[in-house]
């Protein structure tokens, strides 16, 4: 009996024992964290299919199971009414905010964060500070005199006042840039000023250097902070409720907030269709860049 206790403590203090029981445990916390990672999106998913309407007797394998929610948010249902449906208007309009946001915000943030990194000029610290200072806050606490900028802008040039996608649109470039400016500019950081100095020696404008030298160099960066801003804003629920009020100018998540809003008529299969659908764009863009997410990251900048 002592020699199997002594075998066992033998074995358990072993190099192999301690090796194969760490990754033991590290294969329990990963299933754990996977299964509260997949639950919720399996979770959608049948309710989706579930034509009882109701979260208190939804099951993850509902008994009656069906395509009527997807019929009722695409309007295929003529007995289905439920107020005014514009689903594919508000995907389109939230795919068209988040898209000119993105574009406009890498763009901005691009040049603005070359500017803070290459060149010297007086008040550039303090700027960066300030910058960062103003992320400290929370958004929430903007949410008033946000409105009330918006109104009163609205007032004067109605394009870009209230109930407008180009007011939305700026409200996001405002909100944005200043944490992207510095992610951008801490990877500009990283770039060797050897290549500024070589074109500078060739006769090139900093206008040139930073498009044809720069910006090359950037893409793993461009597209992170790309997918940020595009998931950010997509995403994005209480501005756009705040801001738009007319239906056909609603966001999706706003347009799925319909759904909910009725205290005793709540269509939770239907928003949990559109919940699903609506995650696609976001789903398709992070597969088709995650490779330059993943492995960018680390390649495309010079070493010296």
């Amino acid at each position: 009996m002592s020699s199997v206790v002594q075998t066992y403590q033998e074995y358990r203090s072993s190099q192999k024992f301690r090796k194969r029981f760490g990754i033991a445990v590290k294969l329990v916390i990963a299933l754990i964290l996977i299964f509260f990672s997949i639950f919720p999106v399996l979770w959608i998913v049948s309710a989706s299919f579930d034509n009882s309407q109701s979260l208190a007797t939804q099951t993850l394998i509902p008994a009656n199971a069906g395509l009527n929610n997807y019929k009722d948010l695409f309007g295929l249902n003529p007995d289905y009414e439920f107020g005014n449906l514009y689903y594919w208007r508000w995907v389109w309009n939230s795919i068209k905010i988040a898209s000119i946001t993105t574009i406009l915000s890498i763009s901005i943030t691009t040049m603005a964060a070359y500017a803070f990194s290459r060149l010297r000029f007086s008040g550039r610290v303090t700027m960066l500070k300030g910058i960062l200072l103003i992320q400290v806050f929370p958004s929430l606490l903007a949410l008033v005199a946000i409105y009330l900028l918006v109104f009163q802008i609205g007032q004067i040039i109605p394009a870009i006042g209230l109930n407008t996608h180009a007011g939305l649109i700026l409200v996001y470039l405002g909100g944005s840039m200043g944490l992207n400016i510095w992610l951008m500019k801490g990877f500009l950081d990283t770039v060797p000023r050897a290549i500024d100095e070589s074109g500078m020696m060739d006769g090139a404008t900093h206008f040139q250097i930073f498009t044809r030298l720069l910006l090359p160099l950037l893409r793993p960066m461009l597209v992170v902070i790309g997918i940020l801003s595009f998931i950010g804003t997509y995403g994005d629920f209480i501005l756009a409720r705040i801001l738009l009020t007319d239906v056909n100018k609603y966001t999706l998540m706003v347009g799925l907030q319909i759904f909910t809003a009725g205290q005793f008529d709540k269509k939770w299969g239907v928003f949990a269709a559109g919940a699903l659908i609506g995650a696609l764009p976001i789903l398709i863009t992070y597969l088709a860049l995650q490779d330059q997410i993943a492995g960018g990251l680390t390649t495309g900048a010079v070493k010296e």
